[in-house]
């Protein structure tokens, strides 16, 4: 009876040990670096494939044994190389071993890679192999990867796939901003270009350009529209103090500058002619000596600042003006080719408001209304701050 019992607690302790060892084991995984990754050939690969009428090609692969149920982030590949050199990696990524790939990512990344083998637009429609493969890696909890965790499956490739042209048309910029050293090179805080009125595609600003440079851009956020030195063709009546500084747009004169972009496409890219002119602010209309509504007018142009953050300031009035609904104000800026009122400005409430491709200043869906003024008062403006008076 004696040797059952001792039997029986050895079995006993033995389990609880086994017990142990194995929830020990099972809550603390060791990590291990996979050494394969497979990638199913789908049953599509040789058949043909049209990618404009197709909305996905779904994809399947193994996980990869990280030693535990790791998450897994994948991301898709392709080439159009047989020996994979111009691979390029899709947008997007994917949480799951059961990938649905977006036809229309694939034929636009092969488009590129085509353009980027020589060929033209015309080349299109055309039917090509594609090589696709995935890459994976494990992440922890924030989903960050973890390091060395990166692996690659193998490839399988779509032998027959048609290809359209699938790149959207390049047009010019509907926007464009300025930023430099007058703001900190703030995207965020970016000074607005405004449109030439029947110049959609031309934009124009004062900007005080010093030798750290500035930099123009399609939106207010670094990305792919930032605009450097080496991405524009330099022009207009000082573009001999117009320098290279590390990519920016710097000046050997720091001052200020009537900065004019004309924007148009050549191919797949946006070309930038941009002038830099001497920065004439003038007056207009019966506040002038003459009272002639002539452009350029002697004695009606502003006095320019030194600083970026002083103003420009007019001649006094030769006469006063009623607003509202009779004459008002006027002040413009000369855009070459462009009559003085399409580049036309005044301050509201203190800020100044460009015309750009919006109606008269006095009509009912602008402002409304002519600003008034007396005769020996003046305009201030800030355009760096935007901000104006007239006093």
């Amino acid at each position: 009876m004696k040797n059952i019992l001792k039997i029986s607690l050895l079995l006993l302790c033995g389990l609880v040990l086994t017990t142990a060892c194995s929830d020990d084991n099972d809550s603390n995984p060791t990590y291990q670096k996979p050494t394969q990754f497979v990638l199913n050939e789908p049953v599509i690969a040789g058949s043909a494939l049209d990618l404009a009428s197709s909305e996905s090609v779904v994809l399947y692969c193994s996980q990869p044994d990280y030693g535990f149920p790791a998450r897994t982030i994948y991301s898709v590949q392709v080439a159009s190389l047989d020996d994979k050199s111009d691979a390029t990696e899709l947008k997007g990524s994917y949480d799951q071993a059961k990938i649905e790939v977006s036809a229309a990512s694939i034929a636009t990344a092969m488009t590129n890679l085509m353009l980027a083998r020589g060929m033209e637009e015309n080349d299109f429609p055309m039917d090509v192999p594609v090589h696709m493969r995935l890459k994976a890696y494990a992440a922890n909890s924030a989903g960050t990867m973890i390091e060395g965790s990166e692996i690659f499956s193998n490839w399988i490739t779509l032998k027959n796939v048609h290809l359209l042209y699938s790149l959207a048309p390049v047009t010019t910029p509907e926007a464009m901003c300025v930023a430099g050293s007058f703001n900190g090179n703030s995207w965020d805080t970016a000074l607005d270009m405004v449109q030439v009125y029947d110049g959609a595609n031309i934009f124009w600003h004062l900007v005080y350009i010093d030798d750290k440079g500035i930099q123009l851009n399609q939106e207010h956020t670094a990305g792919d529209f930032v605009v450097g030195y080496d991405d524009i063709n330099v022009g207009g009546d000082l573009a001999d103090q117009i320098i290279n500084a590390d990519g920016m747009i710097a000046s050997n004169n720091p001052g200020w500058y009537l900065v004019i972009a004309t924007t148009s496409v050549a191919g797949r890219k946006v070309v930038y002619d941009v002038q830099f002119n001497r920065p004439e602010v003038w007056m207009m209309g019966p506040i002038t000596p003459l009272g002639a509504w002539s452009e350029l007018e002697d004695g009606c142009m502003f006095s320019v600042p030194e600083g970026p953050n002083e103003e420009f300031i007019s001649p006094e009035f030769a006469a006063s003006v009623p607003g509202g609904e009779g004459d008002g104000v006027r002040a413009y800026v000369k855009i070459p080719g462009f009559d003085w009122w399409k580049s036309e400005f005044m301050v509201y409430d203190g800020v100044i408001e460009y015309r750009g491709m919006g109606p008269d200043q006095n009509d009912a869906s602008s402002f409304g209304y002519r600003v008034a003024g007396k005769k020996g008062q003046r305009m201030y403006f800030n355009f760096t701050t935007e901000q104006g008076k007239i006093e």
